[in-house]
This record gives C-alpha cells, sequence and structure tokens, in this order.
C-alpha cells in the first residue's frame, strides 16, 4: 500500500466490526464489561486501552512504516516516556539546536534524576562519537531541527548508535512521515508532536512513538500505561481524522514553503533565511537525500538584526499568525527566542543561531500571494 493510501487506509481494517462505520467510532468510555474476571474482547481500563486509540496508534505504526504505534497526550509525554527507558547514571547524546520544550524536559526534569545530557551539533555525524563512553544509552535526533532547519544524516547516525549498541530516536515532527520515514533509515524509536502536522487542524495535543522491535514497544506500552500520560478518545478521532489529509496538506505547505524561503531571500529587509530546499543551505544534499521535499517550516532573521525589529515583523502580520505552535493548515509566526525557545539560555541560544532577530514561520495552506502580500508589508511596515 502506497503512503497517500496509507493515510486513509493504513492499519484500518475491521476497525468497527459491530456496524462496519467508515470512521472509527468515539468510545468514550472510561471502563468495559467483563463476562469474568480478565474476560473481555481485548479492552478493560481505558488508560490501558481504548479501541479509537488503538486505532489511532495502528494508524502512526503503518504511516512510519513501523510495527507498533504508542499514543500519549502530548509530544512532551512521548519524549518522557522514552527517557524513562534510562536509569541514573545514564548519558543521553542530544542535538544542540532543538525544540526549547525537549531541552527543558532533558536539563531540568530528567538531568535532575541523574540522567546527563551532552548538546552536540550533529551536522558532521562524526562529530558524535567523540562523546561516547560506557554510560552513553541514547542518542536524540531532530531533523530539520527546530528552529534552525540544520539537516542530519539519519543514516550515519543509525551506523553510529548500532556501532555501539544504543537507542537512536528521531524526533520526526518537522518532517512528518510524508517527507522521510526514520525507521527505514536505521532509527529505533520516531517521536511526533501529533498536535502539529498529524493533527493538522491546531484543535488537539497528543504525542506518539513509532517502533519496529517488539521487547521495546513492551517496554514504552508498559510506561505508557503505568505513567498514564494517555490522549483521550475524542483527542485520538481528531488525530485520525487529520492524518486522512496529512498527503495533501503536506505537498501545498511543500509548494507555499518553497515560495516564501524564495521570495524571504530576495527581501531586502531580510537577513539570513534557513530552508533546507536552498542548495547551499547546509547538508542539502542530505535533505535531498533523505526526505521527500523541503516542508513547509522557515526560519529567517530581519536585516536589522534586533530584537525589536523582529517583534515588530511579527506583531505586523496579518494572515499570518503569531502563536506557539505549528503544522496548522493556517499560517504561523513565532519569535524562538522569547516564545519556543525561552528555556534555553541566550548565550545556548545564540551558539546554535536563535538570535533575537529571528522569526520562525509555519507556512499553511492558504493562497500563497496571499502569505508574500502579508510577509512584505509587516518586513516594509
Amino acid at each position: 500500500m502506497k503512503f497517500n493510501t496509507k493515510t486513509i487506509h493504513g492499519g484500518q481494517e475491521n476497525i468497527d466490526p459491530a456496524y462496519n462505520s467508515v470512521m472509527p467510532p468515539i468510545y468514550q468510555t472510561t471502563t468495559f464489561k467483563q463476562s469474568t474476571p480478565h474476560g473481555h474482547k481485548g479492552f478493560e481500563y481505558s488508560r490501558s486501552g481504548n479501541p479509537t486509540r488503538n486505532a489511532l496508534e495502528k494508524s502512526m505504526a503503518s504511516l512510519e512504516n513501523g510495527a507498533y504505534g504508542i499514543a500519549f497526550g502530548s509530544g512532551l509525554a512521548a519524549i518522557d516516556a522514552v527517557l524513562k527507558l534510562l536509569k541514573s547514571g545514564d548519558e543521553v547524546i542530544s542535538t544542540s539546536d532543538l525544540y526549547g520544550g525537549s531541552y527543558r524536559l532533558f536539563t531540568q526534569i530528567f538531568q535532575n534524576f541523574g540522567i546527563k545530557f551532552h548538546f552536540v551539533g550533529m551536522e558532521n555525524a562524526a562529530d558524535i562519537e567523540k562523546h561516547i563512553n560506557g554510560n552513553t544509552k541514547l542518542i536524540w535526533v531532530e531533523t530539520p531541527t527546530n528552529p534552525m532547519m540544520n539537516i542530519i544524516d539519519i543514516e550515519a547516525v543509525s551506523r553510529i548508535s548500532k556501532k555501539h549498541q544504543l537507542l537512536l530516536a528521531v524526533d520526526n515532527t518537522f518532517a512528518t512521515p510524508y517527507l522521510q520515514q526514520p525507521l527505514d533509515l536505521g532509527a529505533d524509536i520516531i517521536m511526533h508532536s501529533a498536535t502539529k502536522y498529524l493533527g493538522g487542524h491546531s484543535d488537539v495535543v497528543m504525542g506518539s512513538l513509532v517502533v519496529n522491535d517488539e521487547a521495546l514497544a513492551k517496554r514504552l506500552y508498559f510506561i505508557q500505561n503505568a505513567s498514564g500520560a494517555v490522549p483521550g478518545p475524542q483527542d485520538c478521532f481528531l488525530v485520525l481524522r487529520g492524518i486522512k489529509t496529512l498527503h495533501v496538506r503536506m505537498q501545498r505547505h511543500c509548494e507555499n514553503g518553497k515560495d516564501v524561503a524564495h521570495a524571504l531571500k530576495s527581501n531586502p529587509n531580510v537577513d539570513k533565511v534557513y530552508w533546507p530546499g536552498f542548495e547551499d543551505h547546509p547538508n542539502h544534499e542530505i535533505a535531498k537525500k533523505q526526505m521527500k521535499d523541503y516542508g513547509g517550516m522557515v526560519s529567517f532573521s530581519t536585516k536589522a538584526g534586533t530584537l525589536e525589529s523582529a517583534v515588530k515583523v511579527v506583531e505586523n502580520l496579518k494572515v499570518f499568525t503569531l502563536g506557539e505552535s505549528l503544522g496548522g493548515v493556517e499560517s504561523l509566526a513565532g519569535h524562538p527566542a522569547s516564545m519556543t525557545h525561552a528555556s534555553i539560555p541566550k548565550e545556548d541560544r545564540e551558539k546554535t543561531g536563535i538570535v533575537d532577530s529571528l522569526i520562525r514561520l509555519s507556512v499553511g495552506i492558504e493562497d500563497v500571494d496571499d502569505l508574500l502580500e502579508d510577509l512584505n508589508q509587516a518586513l516594509t511596515s
């Protein structure tokens, strides 16, 4: 089954044996009747499992060519579950340029439990090996990274992880399975903030993991159930609905993202533009190899190079909405230094390029001429 068909039918065989409904029903129930203790039809309590959530998990696994999908109440809850595979004294090598919420979880929560984190620029995968020691257990990758759009060679990192018998987890939120499938490139775990492109309509918060290894899946299902950070059936239904149009939405996100990136690059009020589709973008050839297209995320810095200039631009946008999050049908603009990445110390932010004049765009699926006109008027205001 090809990808565009998987978004609609993947993992969804016999989803409603009772009435053959085309869409998975919302099983809005806490518990399930049992004929005898442990005598049930596969579900007993909705924290442990729910038919609507099960349909979503199968769909998510199908999209990533995985065997097991595990849904969580948010993307951070999914990351939290991965880190609970570790114990005190273990070490993690993470992308240096990553989502601020991931950085906060790593440094302000799990670091307090004795897990050590190394934040490493992974544009050259060989740089990872110098940080590996006997305590290293996990490599955490984002690609493209948030918000600098850095590209990391998943296959190259996978060779390193396998050489040292480490787990490799890839945050695939920006790319989505429409653009890249990290399990096929050697990753062990894929993480999504399903809040973003998978849901696609800015109306639900959710996270997911996808894996192929049965033993690893059992450990993660145990953590999901024991920790209880699960999504409700209504939210699962909404993400399932979003997935069914993922392929057509992503096509337009990519088309509009390309036009926006090129327009920004030629705008005299813009300094630098970060978008993997440019031939001079770092690791563009790797992006070309491991991605189907270059996505709808674009970052840029103002020519003035000041906090005030960036704030003025985002405040003057009319079609783009100033707000956190990304991946919805509507276009969003954000100021990473004061919004999504504010939890990262300023000195560390700026080392990775997250300067005060940086603006991150989530390019939606509106008419691109309206988006270009909006950016132009905001940049010249």
